[in-house]
């Protein structure tokens, strides 16, 4: 069982200071025999890849990815425009392996960075595909990505419920991924720097063992990001595990003033 160490970064800021603890994890599952997972968590980046296509396809597409980002983030500032130049950098590693990816080859790429580059910080998710970024703040969950999925446009388009959504044989069926042959650019949501906030940045590996109610029930449980996110894995792995299960779980302390939020 891999073990999760939790990492901190503290920002100043004129009137107090940002304080940053996280803590990530990725398992095979009980099921697949490779990992085609992949993650990325380096202030100020915080990212899940999700591959899929063959048996190292996916692999390929989405460790190209996370190391093209990686790099992105060694190099200085990351902004939409430089993320997504990083991204169309891994499209083109991925086609670089045509023996082992096609056009059924491609990864999500799901996360959160914190934008220092204006007088006031601020978050911004990104998202392409169906892995996902949870916001915990004031005792509730939310998701913030919508998932780029046949079943969610079947949702959203009123022609079936989440119940529904659960069991459907399109459930892995996504409709946006970082391909061979595709430069997509993710979607961006742009939130606030809250005391007390938590994400959670998944594949749905987790999500498909955990409901939200479950990955907030060990949000509550455990403080400490590291032990938050060890037990959550080992509640996937017990209801099944069915797919690769990638977590990493970001807490927000923020001292001095902070926006209100209503």
């Amino acid at each position: 069982m891999p073990e999760a160490a939790t990492h901190s970064r503290t920002l100043p800021l004129a009137d107090g200071a940002i304080e940053l603890q996280w803590a990530e994890l990725t398992h095979t599952g009980r099921r697949r025999e490779v990992n085609q997972d992949a993650v990325l968590a380096r202030y100020p980046l915080f990212v899940v890849a999700d591959g899929m296509g063959g048996h190292i396809g996916g692999e390929i597409a989405s460790s190209s990815t996370i190391a093209r980002l990686e790099s992105m983030v060694g190099k200085g500032e990351v902004s939409p425009k430089n993320i997504e130049k990083a991204l169309s950098k891994a499209v083109g590693d991925i086609a670089s392996h045509p023996e082992a990816t096609d056009d059924g080859t491609g990864t999500t790429v799901t996360g959160v960075y914190l934008d220092t580059s204006t007088a006031e910080p601020t978050w911004v998710t990104l998202n392409i595909g169906d892995s996902r970024v949870y916001l915990f703040r004031d005792g509730g969950l939310a998701q913030v990505t919508t998932d780029h999925s046949v079943v969610q446009e079947l949702i959203a388009a009123g022609r079936l419920s989440p119940e529904e959504a659960e069991n459907h044989p399109y459930g892995n069926v996504i409709t946006r991924a970082v391909g061979p042959s595709d430069g997509v650019a993710p979607d961006y949501v742009r939130l606030e720097v809250v005391d007390g906030d938590r994400f959670v940045i998944c594949s749905d590996g987790l999500t498909k063992e955990l409901t939200d109610y479950g990955i907030l029930h060990f949000l509550l449980q455990h403080d400490d990001p590291a032990a938050a996110a060890a037990a959550m894995l080992d509640a996937a792995l017990e209801n099944g595990g069915r797919d690769n299960i990638t977590i990493i779980v970001l807490n927000v302390h923020r001292t001095g003033s902070s926006p209100t939020v209503d």
